[in-house]
């Protein structure tokens, strides 16, 4: 839903509900879209790009660590890091 910045300082309160409820608000200046309003449920960055097509879920399931040992994968990106610049 579009909505011009003089709109959004006139009517402030029903866009926050608006995006509260789920719903994004796209905030324009001249038509041109400058900002958006969206509620903090709403505002997950992995639903987001899922939703607009720009992320796809995995389909298959994450390889286990070299020789399977638990130990190694618990050291995480730092330690991968570390190794690497060895």
């Amino acid at each position: 839903m579009d909505v011009s910045v003089s709109a959004l300082r006139a009517e402030l309160k029903q866009w926050i509900e608006a995006a509260r409820t789920g719903e994004d608000v796209v905030i324009t200046e001249r038509g041109i879209p400058v900002a958006r309003l969206s509620g903090i449920e709403s505002a997950d960055l992995l639903t987001r790009l899922e939703r607009d097509g720009l992320l796809t879920p995995a389909t298959e399931t994450r390889p286990p660590a070299r020789g399977g040992d638990k130990a190694a994968a618990k050291g995480g990106v730092s330690d991968l890091v570390r190794r690497l610049r060895r």
